[in-house]
């Protein structure tokens, strides 16, 4: 990409951050003070967040390597179920949660059976169980991409030199894990860093308050702007920190090239490692899934009970949801280097309740909130999901430069026909998998539009939330499964034309 163009959507991306957060604190003026309760906040978002990175990537590992290493009929579709709970709404998600893990829950019921007491999912235990629940497809996915980078070739001459599977492990897969782990790590622990609606819902008291809702606190109860703003700067400092130890740790790519052809894992042919592989996968699956299947259940009744503002909501969502992945690409490929990855996770780090407060009040002169709330919250949701696309672009597009960099140089393949004839043929699955985790995302993101939405703009999982204030369960329910069934269709179009198929 040119230099003024990556130029351009760092300062525009820094703008997008700084400005708004500018903005609350001048309208408070001067930034407040932490207090013992916020203090104990940050102390239990850093041990939730860690926790709950650790606990998915260290589950992440191997389910990422059984999918890497075997073909099955319905991986494809496998793969693409796995990733739902991530792209979820969080309260969508909390509920199947409580379906099978909460006292009433199937996992409870099958414990009564041996006489055992229920389950208890609230506390610093719940919030992690659910952010894991989250985030352990998309450590898979991240880990995933990164097994697929290894050429083919090299699993084959292993072969040939008939290395067993501790040292292919050792020679091919360590080194990459070296690569992915650190950047899958830091993306989820900013994530849990930042959780809002878990800590809400399963935290269980104040001994269990993220900053971000001592942030929705200080602007819903108190209208602290000032507190909430230093929280802000506080959440932003702790994840730029950790993307500062990720980066040290990180290696650059060292793989090389190959044919992108499909290779038969020789080393992984033993019959204890397919059982091995096939228990992961059951595991995980089972673990994903079966909260899935019970919004299924409870949201099929439901669909003929929805009003037709449902419809327009999805609309609405829709429109959204192309809108963000549309800017977060435009943004993506200019930035896919590691000062621009650092500048995308200090966005993520800074709450969307306070990027969206300060767009508001810099829009207000000029528009109504009602007016702006679909375009702000497309940005918003842009800005959230940039760290995620960074996350998969970057180390792609950096392996393209070190494979074919002085290649392309000694053919004169230089600005657009790098691009064209290079890069972006290669970065296609990336770019896929990229575009659908955003527009899935944003289409079930519930941020600034529930703060400053008018009745007649409402997306879908605002319009879900409002059926459930009004005590419609079994309409909120429906809304509640169109909505998955529409994030899963955004990430399954966009990521299998990644594919090429």
């Amino acid at each position: 990409m040119p230099a003024a163009l990556s130029r351009a959507a760092m300062a525009g991306v820094a703008g997008a951050v700084l400005l708004p957060l500018a903005a609350v604190v001048w309208r408070a003026g001067g930034a407040g003070w932490l207090s013992a309760g916020d203090w104990a906040a940050v102390r239990f978002s850093l041990t939730q967040a860690a926790l709950s990175a650790l606990l998915s990537v260290a589950l992440a590992v191997p389910a990422a390597r059984a999918l890497a290493r075997r073909r099955f009929p319905g991986r494809g579709a496998l793969v693409t179920l796995l990733g739902a709970p991530f792209i979820l709404p969080v309260v969508v998600a909390v509920l199947g949660l409580l379906a099978v893990f909460g006292q009433g829950g199937l996992a409870s019921r099958a414990l009564g059976l041996f006489g055992l007491p229920p389950l208890s999912i609230y506390g610093l235990h719940g919030v992690v169980l659910a952010h894991v629940f989250f985030n352990l497809p998309l450590a898979t996915r991240l880990i995933l991409q990164g097994w697929l980078t290894i050429p083919a070739e090299r699993f084959r001459l292993a072969a040939t030199l008939g290395l067993p599977p501790g040292a292919v492990f050792r020679l091919l897969e360590a080194p990459m894990l070296r690569r992915a782990v650190p950047g899958a790590l830091v993306a989820i622990f900013v994530i849990c860093l930042s959780s809002f609606a878990v800590a809400l819902t399963l935290g269980g008291g104040p001994r269990a308050t993220t900053v971000e809702l001592a942030i929705y606190q200080a602007f819903r109860f108190e209208f602290d702007l000032g507190r909430a703003a230093l929280l802000s700067v506080v959440q932003l400092a702790l994840a730029g920190a950790a993307a500062a130890l990720a980066a040290r740790l990180a290696l650059p790519p060292a793989m090389g090239a190959g044919l992108d052809r499909v290779t038969p894992r020789w080393d992984a042919a033993r019959p204890w490692l397919r059982a091995q592989d096939a228990a992961w996968l059951a595991l995980v699956a089972a673990f994903l899934l079966l909260p899935l299947a019970m919004i299924v259940a409870r949201g099929l009744p439901g669909l003929a009970e929805m009003p037709p503002q449902v419809w327009r909501a999805a609309g609405f969502s829709l429109a959204v949801a192309l809108a963000s992945t549309a800017l977060t690409l435009a943004l993506a490929l200019p930035l896919a280097s590691r000062a621009g990855e650092g500048l995308a996770i200090a966005a993520i780090a800074v709450s969307p309740l306070v990027l969206g407060t300060g767009l508001f009040l810099i829009l207000r002169p000029v528009a109504s909130p009602g007016a702006v709330a679909l375009p702000v919250t497309a940005a918003v949701n842009a800005l959230m999901a940039l760290p995620f696309a960074l996350r998969v672009i970057r180390p792609e597009l950096e392996a393209v430069r070190a494979d074919y960099g002085r290649l392309c140089l000694s053919l004169g393949l230089r600005g657009r026909w790098f691009w064209t004839r290079v890069a972006l043929p290669r970065l296609r699955r990336p770019l896929g998998f990229a575009t659908g985790l955003t527009a899935a995302l944003s289409a079930g993101d519930l941020g600034v539009i529930a703060l400053f939405a008018d009745p007649e703009r409402a997306t879908l999982p605002l319009q879900m939330y409002r059926l459930m204030g009004a005590y419609r369960m079994e309409a909120a329910a429906g809304a509640a499964l169109l909505l998955l069934a529409m994030s899963l269709a955004l990430f399954w179009v966009f990521d299998r034309g990644g594919h090429g198929a």
